[in-house]
């Protein structure tokens, strides 16, 4: 059997896949139902499968294997790894572990995610590449491997995360990494970073360091990423709740604080016990400081980041921009968190094509919107609805101060409170946004919710499923196509699922989903020159139960119009794969492996005793030089 295989099932399905045409909404995400073909069938399959002209390449097999797995015609090499030193003479990395917060601070940070490639004016040779460094893995990050015993190890982990800016180069059509080049930096959790937009200055801000609450140490645990057309990079400040905690027992939480899940002995990090700044007990404001977008010049190493406070503090996932039909940007936004929102921002002012510059502070006046989804039709094969956009301004739809909302910092400070205020529909987990280049349509990874049919998060519409161990693709087409649109048509464009386990049920998952490109918890998506929607995995990788036979986290890739979708990539042992860019020409794919072998059981990328293993960035090309997935 080949792994690439579809059934005529899934094959008259994906025919029926054109989501929105003329104004009408017409794909669906399609329950499987039945089990699979016999050989003669399947052969069959093999040819119809070979003609697809969007996507040039075989479907590969899940995979438990150690390293990354590619279709016949395509490798990778390594670009850059954890703890490699940005400029010559930087300090080594040291395979255990034992690298200072101070050296740490001269290396390529940890758990790299989101990624923007940025071209070099007048040279198609030369580029800079912006990367996040979401957050550490303590088991590798201190020799003692456990949660940090001081403040050397808290300094160390807050050196590793924020955003590293690095210039790469292309000899011979491959591209490198420029150690010395005077654009790398790392970007940090102590740097000194300017807070511009309605929440500047306001007293939800001030701490006693900051008394004017203009200038906010840090950026950390950032997630993915956006680019916007006047060349900054937007990174997104993620789990940053799990970083705050407290040391007296006896702190009674605000509401506030409690929206965002913190706890005493906070998540995975315990900075609070040996950096002040951290204890919500002795800076209770220091937590409204983190959540935001933070907009960076990567071609100006002397310029101060910005958190963009218009854009709403919540837990960014990533920043999709597109162009309203009258000019203005329009950003995309996820809350990755179970039952929170999806938000758009509209800018005031257009988009200035011709002045780059005139572009700088554009993402401080604008209107913030979150959306809300119908019930949709009640079909169980063809789901799809309507839904709207609602105004998140002071003053509006019961944002007043009497709910807590006096003005318009309060209401980008309390974004998810004012999403709740406003009746913003409960997603699961919305990650990843991206545009489509060819018909503006919007596609929204969400990618699991242990929670849903729980805590009022009831099943239904864009959310279908209880207890929805696989996740989902959602996909929306703004009123008129324009994307400033207050009005929206909403379908699943795929639910993922195991067919093989859970034949003829729900969480089989959809029809583009079969035995042989199964996979869970969709995270990153993104979209080539060509139209190819690209697919990066989160989730459960025991390839045992639920999860039998999808191996390790994997990239896919799918047809917008057709609905079908492949496997492209298979990550190493216990890992995320996750950012995605691309150099201008399509010729090179740069991916994030983000924490090979958390659990152990990896030495990811290598390969060598004794040296842990390292999120890293990779280059994919095709052999023959051609465009990636063709």
């Amino acid at each position: 059997m080949h792994d690439h295989q579809l059934t005529d099932l899934e094959r008259l399905t994906l025919s029926r896949r054109r989501f929105i045409s003329a104004g009408a909404l017409t794909g669906a995400a399609l329950f499987l139902g039945g089990g699979l073909l016999g050989r003669s069938a399947l052969a069959e399959a093999v040819s119809a499968n070979s003609r697809n002209p969007l996507m040039g390449f075989a479907n590969i097999a899940a995979t438990n294997a150690d390293t990354i797995t590619l279709p016949p015609g395509y490798s990778f090499s390594t670009l850059i790894s954890w703890g490699q030193p940005l400029h010559a003479g930087g300090p080594a990395f040291k395979g255990d572990g034992s690298n200072s917060a101070a050296e740490q601070l001269l290396q390529f940070g940890d758990n790299t995610d989101g990624m923007s490639f940025f071209p070099w004016p007048g040279d198609a040779n030369r580029a800079l590449l912006a990367i996040n460094n979401e957050y550490v893995n303590y088991r590798y990050l201190l020799p003692h491997g456990e949660l940090p015993k001081s403040a050397e190890d808290v300094r160390k982990a807050q050196n590793a995360e924020g955003v590293t800016v690095i210039e790469v180069r292309r000899h011979n059509g491959a591209w490198s990494f420029i150690q010395g080049s005077p654009y790398n930096r790392r970007i940090h959790a102590n740097l000194p970073i300017e807070v511009s937009g309605p929440a500047r200055g306001h007293d939800l801000l001030k701490t006693q360091a900051d008394p004017a609450g203009i200038e906010v140490l840090g950026t950390f645990q950032n997630c993915s990423s956006g680019q916007t057309p006047w060349g900054t990079y937007l990174t997104c400040e993620e789990n940053f709740s799990d970083c705050f905690g407290s040391n007296d027992a006896n702190l009674q939480f605000s509401a506030d604080q409690k929206r965002f899940s913190v706890v005493h002995a906070s998540v995975d990090n315990q900075w609070h016990r040996f950096d002040p700044r951290f204890d919500l007990a002795q800076t209770p404001n220091e937590l409204h400081r983190h959540g935001w977008i933070v907009e960076i010049d990567p071609f100006d190493p002397t310029a101060k980041p910005i958190k963009r406070t218009a854009l709403g503090r919540f837990k960014h996932e990533n920043a999709a921009l597109t162009t309203s039909r009258d000019g203005r940007v329009v950003v995309y936004m996820g809350d990755d968190e179970r039952g929170e929102f999806i938000y758009k921002f509209i800018t005031h002012d257009r988009l200035n094509r011709s002045d780059t510059k005139a572009n700088r502070h554009i993402l401080d006046h604008g209107t913030l919107y979150v959306a809300q989804f119908d019930a949709g039709n009640g079909d169980a094969d063809q789901p799809r609805g309507q839904g709207r956009w609602i105004e998140l301004s002071a003053g509006k739809n019961g944002l007043t101060a009497e709910n807590g909302f006096a003005n318009q910092a309060e209401v980008v400070i309390r974004a998810r409170q004012a999403g709740t205020q406003v009746g913003a529909t409960r997603m699961d987990r919305p990650e990843w946004i991206t545009v489509s280049p060819q018909d503006g349509q919007v596609y929204c990874t969400l990618t699991n919710n242990s929670k849903r049919g729980e805590d009022g998060q009831p099943v239904g519409g864009p959310n279908p499923r209880a207890n929805n161990l696989y996740g989902q693709i959602l996909r929306w087409r703004e009123a008129a196509d324009d994307a400033a649109a207050d009005t929206f048509a909403w379908d699943l464009f795929v639910v993922a699922g195991n067919p093989v386990v859970h034949a003829g049920k729900p969480e089989a998952g959809s029809h583009a989903i079969n035995a042989y490109n199964m996979f869970n918890s969709p995270d990153g998506v993104g979209f080539d020159g060509g139209g190819r929607l690209w697919i990066q995995t989160d989730g459960k990788y025991s390839n045992e139960g639920d999860y039998a036979g999808m191996g390790n986290n994997q990239m896919l890739c799918a047809d917008p119009q057709s609905g079908e979708i492949r496997r492209f990539m298979v990550g190493p042992v216990g890992c995320e794969v996750t950012g995605l860019t691309f150099s201008p020409d399509y010729r090179t794919m740069f991916v994030g492996i983000q924490h090979p072998g958390e659990a152990g059981g990896s030495s990811f990328p290598d390969h060598r005793p004794g040296v842990h293993p390292r999120s890293t960035v990779v280059a994919i090309t095709r052999d023959d030089g051609g465009v990636i997935g063709a």
